[in-house]
């Protein structure tokens, strides 16, 4: 993305942190503001970039800034903390997201951390300044629907 050159950490560029195939195919503007922005920069700082140290490998985003209209567009909860620069769902290449859930909940400091939808998933974690409950849940489907329980289970 043109403009989006900013290294938010040694790995990590806004531009990454903002990529989206839903937004690049709906025409929607997906930039963040100075205090998306600086989030994100913790985000990267304080959880991203010590995952990616520790194991070695690509963390890979598959979503991270969400403007509004993005996250109605994709279904995303009206409260999500995408849409302030404070969370990233993403994978590490080769380890295995139960492996990086709880190397995260040893190691880290973090709002939220989910494991979400098991090895075929994601890992969600956020990070706020002002709030750190360090809650780890796990996302399942139950009858059709998302259930988060209490905890990282595999």
């Amino acid at each position: 993305m043109e403009g989006l050159v900013t290294q938010l950490s040694e790995n990590f560029s806004l531009a990454e942190m903002v990529r989206s195939q839903t937004a690049s195919r709906k025409g929607i503007r997906n930039r963040p503001g100075v205090n998306q922005t600086a989030a994100l920069k913790l985000l990267c700082e304080k959880v991203l970039q010590p995952v990616r140290d520790h194991f070695g490998r690509p963390v890979n985003i598959s979503s991270g800034y969400r403007s509004p209209k993005l996250n109605r567009a994709i279904g995303g909860s009206g409260s999500s903390q995408h849409c302030l620069g404070e969370a990233a769902d993403f994978t590490v290449s080769g380890v295995s997201n139960l492996e990086v859930c709880q190397w995260m909940e040893k190691k880290l400091n973090y709002d939220q951390l989910i494991y979400e939808y098991g090895e075929a998933g994601w890992v969600h974690c956020s990070y706020s300044a002002t709030r750190m409950r360090n809650m780890e849940l796990s996302a399942v489907r139950r009858s059709g629907r998302t259930v988060y329980l209490k905890g990282l289970r595999a």
